[in-house]
């Protein structure tokens, strides 16, 4: 692939803040637009049976608007519109991702290559396919429970038979998953839960990946081919044969080794406007790319939830902290009954306690707690100036 000679050159410090805007974190949240407008703008936002403080699909729009009902956030996505259609559906992204439902037919070339993938980790068991969709075209939406058990034991990966094929089925686009009971899918055909005009509108592997590549830039701002890429997780190859059709531009950034691009409308204005301070999700999208937090943040990520505990480093669920557009620490919380307990936090020196605390006490209104333990901190001699902010911060709150 030849790629254009950039026209633009951006600071690094332009980069980070266009990068901020483009995820929803400078400038006034759009609260007209809510959860589902968060969800419209990022394009994905990932799941994870990991709940902390909450799951990391209710942390990603808390962390742009704030204090929004969680009941409110579940409803946004699963709960249909008043024509019955869905708002958003279930589907493999940059993981499984919850996804407006306008995206179905950009997934068609992911559907196409699943139906034509020759190996899979499940043996699916003669005709357990056919009976799922019979089961699910007699009696409608049901979880895999329903549909003759998830599981042949306890272990987490021995799936039953029904559970292979109506995974397969969401895979192929013949089933879909529109809604969330408790945290199991809930299953149904997707000729009867996907408007028929997205249904039917079949596009080819370029249009599905032209649009991907498009979102995935306008989602980031800016990016390298691997930051867009890793974005819905296509393949470099794919990026780079529809990209100098996407609408994207070339960009050079300070700083960053690899040619980049940006979503133009991000290059009209200078991003300018207040900073959210909040924790983030570990799976949130600012930061799920760990190469692209830290060329741009200058931050180390990493999940160390599936780490031995003795080789933990930062904490089960460690969150970054943003305050200032700066990613200025990370809090591993917990609960305790009505307190939010703050494990072990690492701070980017002083100038972070104050930004940390208002994080944390905010979190801590958010998930119904009415005081904040801090345990441990890296750096010892923050402890008490951080204790003591966490108080301030309280007492203001309650006021």
């Amino acid at each position: 692939m030849t790629t254009p000679r950039p026209t633009t050159g951006l600071s690094a410090d332009e980069a980070r803040r266009i990068a901020l805007r483009a995820q929803g974190f400078l400038g006034a949240p759009d609260r007209r637009g809510g959860v589902r407008g968060v969800l419209r703008h990022l394009g994905a936002v990932q799941l994870d049976t990991i709940s902390v403080l909450a799951r990391s699909h209710e942390l990603v729009p808390y962390a742009r608007l704030g204090a929004v009902g969680r009941k409110t956030v579940e409803d946004a996505y699963w709960n249909t519109a008043a024509s019955g259609e869905p708002h958003a559906f279930e589907y493999w992204s940059h993981a499984a991702c919850i996804l407006p439902v306008e995206e179905w037919p950009h997934f068609a070339f992911r559907r196409r290559a699943y139906r034509a993938r020759p190996h899979w980790n499940h043996d699916l068991p003669d005709g357990a396919y056919e009976q799922v969709i019979k089961q699910l075209r007699a009696e409608g939406p049901l979880t895999a429970t329903e549909l003759g058990g998830a599981k042949r034991t306890s272990e987490w990966w021995d799936w039953s038979g029904a559970k292979v094929a109506v995974e397969r089925a969401l895979m192929y686009g013949e089933v879909v998953c529109v809604q969330r009971r408790g945290w199991k899918r809930v299953y149904d055909l997707a000729e009867r839960a996907v408007p028929d005009a997205l249904l039917h509108d079949e596009l080819d592997d370029a249009e599905c990946l032209r649009r991907l590549v498009r979102l995935a830039g306008q989602s980031l701002g800016v990016g390298t081919r691997a930051d867009i890429a890793d974005y819905h997780r296509l393949k470099g190859e794919q990026v780079d044969a529809v990209i100098a059709d996407s609408g994207l531009v070339p960009v050079t950034v300070e700083g960053w080794s690899k040619p980049a691009w940006a979503d133009p409308a991000a290059l009209e204005t200078p991003a300018r406007g207040r900073h959210r301070t909040t924790l983030l999700s570990p799976f949130d999208s600012l930061v799920w790319e760990r190469a692209r937090t830290e060329r741009i943040f200058g931050f180390t990520h990493r999940l160390e939830a599936y780490v031995p505990k003795p080789k933990r480093v930062y904490g089960y669920f460690a969150m970054p902290v943003l305050a200032g557009g700066r990613l200025v620490g990370r809090v591993d919380p917990a609960r305790e009954g009505a307190t939010l307990v703050a494990r072990q936090v690492t701070l980017d020196g002083p100038k972070a306690v104050p930004a940390v605390a208002e994080a944390l006490v905010e979190a801590a209104s958010w998930v119904n707690c009415t005081s904040v333990r801090v345990e441990r901190v890296d750096a010892p001699e923050l402890h008490t100036p951080l204790a003591k902010e966490v108080t301030r911060a309280l007492a203001t709150a309650m006021r």
